[in-house]
Protein backbone atom coordinates (compact mmCIF):
# COMPACT_ATOMS: atom_id res chain seq x y z
CA UNK A 1 0.00 0.00 0.00
CA UNK A 2 2.84 2.38 0.84
CA UNK A 3 4.34 1.80 -2.63
CA UNK A 4 1.03 2.69 -4.28
CA UNK A 5 0.79 5.84 -2.18
CA UNK A 6 4.24 6.88 -3.37
CA UNK A 7 3.26 6.19 -7.00
CA UNK A 8 0.20 8.41 -6.62
CA UNK A 9 2.29 11.36 -5.39
CA UNK A 10 2.76 12.66 -8.93
CA UNK A 11 -0.90 12.57 -10.00
CA UNK A 12 -4.06 14.46 -9.06
CA UNK A 13 -5.60 11.83 -6.81
CA UNK A 14 -8.60 14.01 -5.88
CA UNK A 15 -9.66 14.20 -9.53
CA UNK A 16 -8.85 10.54 -10.12
CA UNK A 17 -11.03 9.47 -7.19
CA UNK A 18 -13.96 11.59 -8.40
CA UNK A 19 -13.62 10.29 -11.96
CA UNK A 20 -13.45 6.71 -10.69
CA UNK A 21 -16.76 7.00 -8.85
CA UNK A 22 -18.45 8.95 -11.63
CA UNK A 23 -17.50 6.08 -13.93
CA UNK A 24 -19.03 3.59 -11.49
CA UNK A 25 -22.19 5.67 -11.39
CA UNK A 26 -22.45 5.54 -15.16
CA UNK A 27 -22.24 1.74 -14.91
CA UNK A 28 -25.12 1.94 -12.37
CA UNK A 29 -23.11 0.48 -9.49
CA UNK A 30 -24.38 3.38 -7.36
CA UNK A 31 -27.14 4.88 -9.55
CA UNK A 32 -28.15 7.73 -7.23
CA UNK A 33 -25.02 8.38 -5.18
CA UNK A 34 -22.13 9.69 -7.21
CA UNK A 35 -20.72 12.31 -4.85
CA UNK A 36 -17.39 11.99 -3.06
CA UNK A 37 -17.56 14.09 0.12
CA UNK A 38 -14.56 15.63 1.90
CA UNK A 39 -14.49 16.85 5.48
CA UNK A 40 -11.62 18.72 7.10
CA UNK A 41 -11.50 18.91 10.88
CA UNK A 42 -11.16 22.45 12.25
CA UNK A 43 -7.65 23.03 13.53
CA UNK A 44 -5.64 26.18 14.32
CA UNK A 45 -2.53 24.54 12.93
CA UNK A 46 -0.88 21.30 11.80
CA UNK A 47 -1.19 18.39 11.79
CA UNK A 48 -4.41 18.56 9.78
CA UNK A 49 -6.98 15.79 9.41
CA UNK A 50 -9.26 15.17 6.43
CA UNK A 51 -11.88 12.50 5.80
CA UNK A 52 -13.41 11.39 2.52
CA UNK A 53 -16.73 9.56 2.34
CA UNK A 54 -17.40 7.51 -0.78
CA UNK A 55 -20.76 6.78 -2.43
CA UNK A 56 -22.23 3.97 -0.37
CA UNK A 57 -20.84 5.38 2.87
CA UNK A 58 -17.32 3.98 3.24
CA UNK A 59 -15.01 6.50 4.87
CA UNK A 60 -11.22 6.96 4.85
CA UNK A 61 -8.83 9.57 6.19
CA UNK A 62 -5.25 10.77 5.79
CA UNK A 63 -2.89 8.49 7.67
CA UNK A 64 0.22 10.65 7.30
CA UNK A 65 1.08 13.73 9.34
CA UNK A 66 -0.01 16.57 7.05
CA UNK A 67 1.13 20.18 7.38
CA UNK A 68 -1.70 21.69 5.30
CA UNK A 69 -5.39 21.03 4.72
CA UNK A 70 -4.76 20.48 1.01
CA UNK A 71 -2.09 17.88 1.79
CA UNK A 72 -4.45 16.10 4.22
CA UNK A 73 -7.19 16.05 1.60
CA UNK A 74 -4.84 14.59 -1.02
CA UNK A 75 -3.59 11.97 1.42
CA UNK A 76 -7.15 10.93 2.32
CA UNK A 77 -7.99 10.73 -1.39
CA UNK A 78 -4.98 8.44 -1.96
CA UNK A 79 -6.12 6.02 0.73
CA UNK A 80 -9.70 6.07 -0.60
CA UNK A 81 -8.58 5.59 -4.21
CA UNK A 82 -6.38 2.61 -3.36
CA UNK A 83 -9.22 0.97 -1.43
CA UNK A 84 -11.66 1.75 -4.25
CA UNK A 85 -9.37 0.10 -6.81
CA UNK A 86 -8.69 -2.85 -4.52
CA UNK A 87 -12.44 -3.29 -4.08
CA UNK A 88 -12.76 -3.95 -7.83
CA UNK A 89 -10.67 -7.12 -7.61
CA UNK A 90 -12.60 -10.40 -8.05
CA UNK A 91 -11.39 -11.49 -4.61
CA UNK A 92 -13.35 -8.61 -3.03
CA UNK A 93 -16.71 -9.69 -4.44
CA UNK A 94 -18.96 -11.91 -2.35
CA UNK A 95 -19.08 -15.36 -3.94
CA UNK A 96 -19.71 -18.84 -2.57
CA UNK A 97 -15.96 -19.34 -2.25
CA UNK A 98 -15.56 -16.00 -0.51
CA UNK A 99 -18.36 -16.87 1.94
CA UNK A 100 -16.79 -20.23 2.74
CA UNK A 101 -13.40 -18.66 3.43
CA UNK A 102 -14.93 -15.82 5.49
CA UNK A 103 -16.96 -18.22 7.63
CA UNK A 104 -13.90 -20.39 8.22
CA UNK A 105 -11.92 -17.31 9.30
CA UNK A 106 -14.77 -16.27 11.61
CA UNK A 107 -14.88 -19.74 13.18
CA UNK A 108 -11.11 -19.70 13.69
CA UNK A 109 -11.31 -16.36 15.51
CA UNK A 110 -14.19 -17.38 17.80
CA UNK A 111 -15.25 -20.35 19.89
CA UNK A 112 -17.83 -21.36 17.26
CA UNK A 113 -17.85 -24.31 14.87
CA UNK A 114 -18.60 -24.77 11.18
CA UNK A 115 -21.93 -26.33 12.15
CA UNK A 116 -22.93 -22.92 13.55
CA UNK A 117 -22.94 -21.52 10.00
CA UNK A 118 -26.27 -23.27 9.35
CA UNK A 119 -27.84 -21.96 12.56
CA UNK A 120 -28.99 -18.32 12.20
CA UNK A 121 -29.43 -18.05 15.97
CA UNK A 122 -25.63 -18.06 16.38
CA UNK A 123 -23.26 -15.21 15.56
CA UNK A 124 -21.51 -17.32 12.91
CA UNK A 125 -24.87 -18.29 11.42
CA UNK A 126 -26.04 -14.68 11.31
CA UNK A 127 -22.80 -13.62 9.59
CA UNK A 128 -23.22 -16.47 7.10
CA UNK A 129 -26.81 -15.40 6.42
CA UNK A 130 -25.77 -11.77 5.89
CA UNK A 131 -23.09 -12.76 3.41
CA UNK A 132 -25.43 -15.03 1.46
CA UNK A 133 -28.06 -12.27 1.39
CA UNK A 134 -25.49 -9.99 -0.28
CA UNK A 135 -24.13 -12.42 -2.84
CA UNK A 136 -22.52 -10.63 -5.76
CA UNK A 137 -21.83 -7.37 -3.91
CA UNK A 138 -18.36 -6.01 -3.25
CA UNK A 139 -17.05 -5.67 0.28
CA UNK A 140 -17.43 -1.87 0.22
CA UNK A 141 -21.08 -2.30 -0.78
CA UNK A 142 -21.52 -4.84 2.01
CA UNK A 143 -19.76 -2.57 4.49
CA UNK A 144 -22.74 -0.28 5.13
CA UNK A 145 -24.92 -3.17 6.35
CA UNK A 146 -22.07 -4.43 8.49
CA UNK A 147 -21.61 -0.95 9.98
CA UNK A 148 -25.30 -0.79 10.90
CA UNK A 149 -25.04 -4.08 12.79
CA UNK A 150 -21.77 -3.07 14.44
CA UNK A 151 -23.54 0.06 15.72
CA UNK A 152 -26.62 -1.89 16.84
CA UNK A 153 -24.37 -4.27 18.77
CA UNK A 154 -22.37 -1.40 20.31
CA UNK A 155 -25.56 0.49 21.12
CA UNK A 156 -27.15 -2.49 22.87
CA UNK A 157 -30.07 -2.61 20.42
CA UNK A 158 -29.31 -6.14 19.21
CA UNK A 159 -29.45 -7.44 22.77
CA UNK A 160 -32.77 -5.67 23.31
CA UNK A 161 -34.18 -7.17 20.11
CA UNK A 162 -33.10 -10.67 21.18
CA UNK A 163 -34.96 -10.17 24.44
CA UNK A 164 -38.15 -9.53 22.44
CA UNK A 165 -37.67 -12.97 20.84
CA UNK A 166 -36.86 -11.54 17.41
CA UNK A 167 -34.75 -13.99 15.42
CA UNK A 168 -31.44 -12.87 13.95
CA UNK A 169 -32.85 -13.46 10.47
CA UNK A 170 -35.80 -11.17 11.21
CA UNK A 171 -33.47 -8.46 12.52
CA UNK A 172 -31.15 -8.76 9.51
CA UNK A 173 -34.04 -8.72 7.05
CA UNK A 174 -35.55 -5.66 8.75
CA UNK A 175 -32.39 -3.53 8.90
CA UNK A 176 -31.27 -4.59 5.41
CA UNK A 177 -34.06 -2.36 4.11
CA UNK A 178 -32.63 0.77 5.72
CA UNK A 179 -29.59 2.97 5.23
CA UNK A 180 -27.58 4.63 7.96
CA UNK A 181 -29.19 8.08 7.95
CA UNK A 182 -29.98 10.97 10.30
CA UNK A 183 -33.13 9.25 11.58
CA UNK A 184 -31.21 6.15 12.66
CA UNK A 185 -28.45 8.28 14.23
CA UNK A 186 -31.07 10.26 16.17
CA UNK A 187 -32.64 7.08 17.52
CA UNK A 188 -29.25 5.82 18.67
CA UNK A 189 -28.41 9.19 20.21
CA UNK A 190 -31.64 8.99 22.24
CA UNK A 191 -30.57 5.56 23.50
CA UNK A 192 -27.29 7.05 24.72
CA UNK A 193 -29.09 9.96 26.39
CA UNK A 194 -31.05 7.38 28.40
CA UNK A 195 -27.81 5.56 29.27
CA UNK A 196 -26.29 8.86 30.44
CA UNK A 197 -29.24 9.50 32.74
CA UNK A 198 -28.80 6.03 34.23
CA UNK A 199 -25.00 6.25 34.46
CA UNK A 200 -23.78 9.88 34.44
CA UNK A 201 -20.43 10.27 32.67
CA UNK A 202 -20.81 7.27 30.36
CA UNK A 203 -21.26 9.50 27.28
CA UNK A 204 -17.96 11.32 27.77
CA UNK A 205 -16.23 8.03 28.48
CA UNK A 206 -17.61 6.43 25.29
CA UNK A 207 -16.76 9.51 23.24
CA UNK A 208 -13.14 9.49 24.46
CA UNK A 209 -12.91 5.84 23.44
CA UNK A 210 -14.54 6.48 20.06
CA UNK A 211 -12.16 9.35 19.30
CA UNK A 212 -9.16 7.25 20.26
CA UNK A 213 -10.35 4.36 18.06
CA UNK A 214 -11.03 6.74 15.17
CA UNK A 215 -7.57 8.27 15.40
CA UNK A 216 -5.84 4.89 15.63
CA UNK A 217 -7.82 3.47 12.69
CA UNK A 218 -7.12 6.58 10.57
CA UNK A 219 -3.39 6.38 11.19
CA UNK A 220 -3.50 2.70 10.22
CA UNK A 221 -5.22 3.51 6.90
CA UNK A 222 -8.36 1.53 7.83
CA UNK A 223 -11.98 2.07 6.79
CA UNK A 224 -13.45 4.51 9.33
CA UNK A 225 -17.25 4.50 8.97
CA UNK A 226 -18.00 2.59 12.19
CA UNK A 227 -15.70 4.73 14.36
CA UNK A 228 -16.81 8.00 12.79
CA UNK A 229 -20.50 7.14 13.20
CA UNK A 230 -19.92 6.34 16.88
CA UNK A 231 -18.31 9.74 17.35
CA UNK A 232 -21.16 11.55 15.58
CA UNK A 233 -23.91 9.68 17.48
CA UNK A 234 -22.29 10.37 20.86
CA UNK A 235 -21.63 14.01 19.97
CA UNK A 236 -25.27 14.39 18.93
CA UNK A 237 -26.40 12.90 22.26
CA UNK A 238 -24.17 15.29 24.22
CA UNK A 239 -25.41 18.25 22.18
CA UNK A 240 -29.01 17.37 22.99
CA UNK A 241 -28.21 16.99 26.69
CA UNK A 242 -26.58 20.46 26.72
CA UNK A 243 -29.64 21.87 24.93
CA UNK A 244 -32.03 20.33 27.45
CA UNK A 245 -29.97 21.87 30.27
CA UNK A 246 -30.70 25.36 28.86
CA UNK A 247 -27.01 26.09 28.52
CA UNK A 248 -25.09 27.19 25.48
CA UNK A 249 -24.82 24.09 23.31
CA UNK A 250 -21.23 23.52 22.16
CA UNK A 251 -20.49 22.28 18.68
CA UNK A 252 -19.68 18.63 17.95
CA UNK A 253 -16.03 19.53 17.49
CA UNK A 254 -15.90 21.35 20.84
CA UNK A 255 -17.52 18.36 22.51
CA UNK A 256 -15.07 16.03 20.81
CA UNK A 257 -12.13 18.17 21.88
CA UNK A 258 -13.36 18.19 25.48
CA UNK A 259 -13.68 14.42 25.50
CA UNK A 260 -10.37 13.97 23.72
CA UNK A 261 -8.54 15.82 26.48
CA UNK A 262 -9.40 12.94 28.75
CA UNK A 263 -6.97 10.53 27.15
CA UNK A 264 -4.10 12.74 25.97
Amino acid sequence: MLLLLLLFNSVNVVSMLQEFWESKQERAAFPSEGVVIYESLPSPGPPFVSYVTLPGGSCFGNFQCCLSRAEARRDAAKVALINSLFNELPSRRITKEFIMESVQEAVASTSGTLDDADDPSTSIGAYHYMLESNMGKTMLEFQELMTIFQLLHWNGSLKALRETKCSRQEVISYYSQYSLDEKMRSHMALDWIMKERESPGILSQELRMALRELEEARKAGQELRFYKEKKEILSLALTQIYSESDTSSPSDDQLSLTALCGYH
